[in-house]
């Protein structure tokens, strides 16, 4: 029997050993897509204690403590940080067999150096341990990076952001490169609230161009790509239920769009034509910015109305959906290709009924040019655990090509979650060990050893044109 989260941890043969402490763990680590928050990386952020870097902002650890029967007030509310923490301890031996009590634990081990395991009866003794910690250089947001030897990051920005922070963090000598994300959602909304049409104000000052036609935005937008490739980015992103229906060749788009601005709400043909044409534009913009485009598809979200209501969105009452994607993705990219404007892309899927399905769709459109141009990604959200990953990598390896894939990310809000390459690095180098001791590969460590560091380094260093 082997010790819980031991050095061996989740590698069960001697070539998954060898292949993860030779190769995959002294890789640094590109994370290319997270929400950690730019303005604390700026300013270096000092955590007061561990409920502020742990807990906040941490929807996976709230919907847990929602199901242990933990009293909002002590997950959102207006508790002390140390009475929160108290909670979260309460929750987490309940969390068994949950990827949260593998995440917690390496969190205190890598980060802390602390091996007991959290519970009610070790609560008290832990905050206080990590309270000396927290307030260190060491584990500052810029401080708990480099502990992780986190190479470069990209955030997930907003076409409106000055990128202020951005321009803050390149002048620390210390620190990894941070890159931002272009993400226009709140572009493409296209609907007649006041909500959306605030939106067109910020980005109209951002922009500098009056936003009263349906190319007046895609100028705006335009202007904001370049703004956003001036200041590093190179990756754009996107988060849909799905890729919209419509019809390329669609007319009479511009008074669709001048309906919306005078606060009309379109039918859903209506709107998802308008909403496709925009894409569309947007993602000819990142071609020619030689860009790498990603899709986060499949959330269900905001479903427990009363919540958003009370607490708002992105706390934790998100869920897989099960939308048709598989039509409008192979017409979306082959409009694009079409044209020979198609970027580098990333397609992340929520439901794992699809996984194949996303895995041979990326194939279709490879064209020879880039190696691992169409990226089947990572598994995400609610599916980056152990079952998740192997699931992905399985239909990747089955229907295309593992060994160019370009590894793992935490799409994460906290500081504290990058030991999840290390758990992603220990799960790929088991899948692959375990493949050579029941004789499915070959024991030729060099050519294996390479592809581990390939996949969790070189290709993700190789595939996004970061300076």
């Amino acid at each position: 029997m082997k010790t819980f989260l031991g050095d061996d941890f989740l590698l069960t043969n001697k070539v998954a050993e060898e292949l993860y402490h030779n190769h995959a763990a002294p890789m640094p680590i590109i994370d290319y897509h997270n929400h950690l928050d730019q303005k604390s990386m700026a300013t270096n952020h000092q955590f007061q204690n561990i409920t502020e870097a742990w807990l906040y902002g941490d929807h996976y650890k709230w919907r847990a403590m929602r199901a242990n029967g933990i009293d909002e007030r002590y997950i959102t509310g207006d508790a002390s940080d140390e009475e929160k923490f108290q909670k979260w301890a309460e929750t987490v031996p309940n969390t068994l067999r949950n990827p949260l009590y593998h995440w917690t634990h390496l969190e205190l081990r890598r980060y802390f150096g602390i091996d007991e395991l959290l519970s009610p009866a070790t609560a008290s003794e832990i905050y206080t341990e990590t309270a000396g910690l927290i307030k260190k250089d060491s584990h500052s947001c810029i401080g708990l990076l480099l502990q992780m030897k986190v190479e470069s990051l990209c955030t997930t920005d907003d076409p409106i952001d000055n990128l202020s922070h951005h321009q803050a963090i390149k002048e620390r000598i210390k620190a990894p490169k941070v890159y931002p994300t272009f993400r226009p959602d709140k572009a493409l909304q296209l609907d007649g609230s006041e909500d959306y049409l605030a939106y067109l104000e910020q980005l109209a000052v951002a922009s500098g161009i009056t936003i009263d036609s349906l190319d007046a935005l895609l100028d705006a937008l335009q202007q904001r790509v370049d703004y956003f490739h001036d200041n590093g980015c190179r990756v754009s992103d996107l988060g849909f239920h799905q890729i919209p229906s419509f019809d390329p060749k669609a007319t009479g788009l511009d008074q669709l769009f001048k309906s919306v601005l005078n606060g009309t709400n379109l039918e859903t043909d209506q709107k998802e034509n308008l909403q496709g044409y925009v894409l569309t534009a947007l993602c000819k913009m990142y071609h020619a910015k030689g860009w790498a485009q990603q899709f986060h598809l499949g959330a269900l979200r905001n479903n427990n109305e009363r919540a958003h209501r009370e607490i708002g969105p992105d706390t934790g009452y998100d869920s897989m959906g099960d939308y048709s994607q598989a039509v409008r993705l192979s017409k979306f990219f082959n409009n694009l290709d079409n044209t020979d404007q198609l970027a580098k892309t990333i397609i992340y899927n929520l439901n794992p009924r699809d996984n194949d399905m996303f895995a041979t769709m990326a194939g279709n459109f490879n064209d020879g040019k880039i190696i691992g141009k169409m990226q089947f990604g990572t598994g995400w959200w609610f599916l980056d655990q152990k079952q998740g990953m192997e699931d992905q990598m399985n239909s990747l390896s089955n229907m295309g090509l593992l060994s160019r894939f370009i590894g793992m990310l935490t799409d994460s809000r906290s500081f504290l979650s990058f030991p999840r390459h290390e758990y992603f690095r220990r799960i790929l180098c088991n899948l692959i060990g375990t493949d050579v001791m029941n004789g499915e590969l070959p024991h030729d460590m060099d050519q294996l050893g390479q592809m581990v560091e390939n996949i969790c380094y070189n290709n993700a260093k190789n595939y996004f044109d970061f300076e």
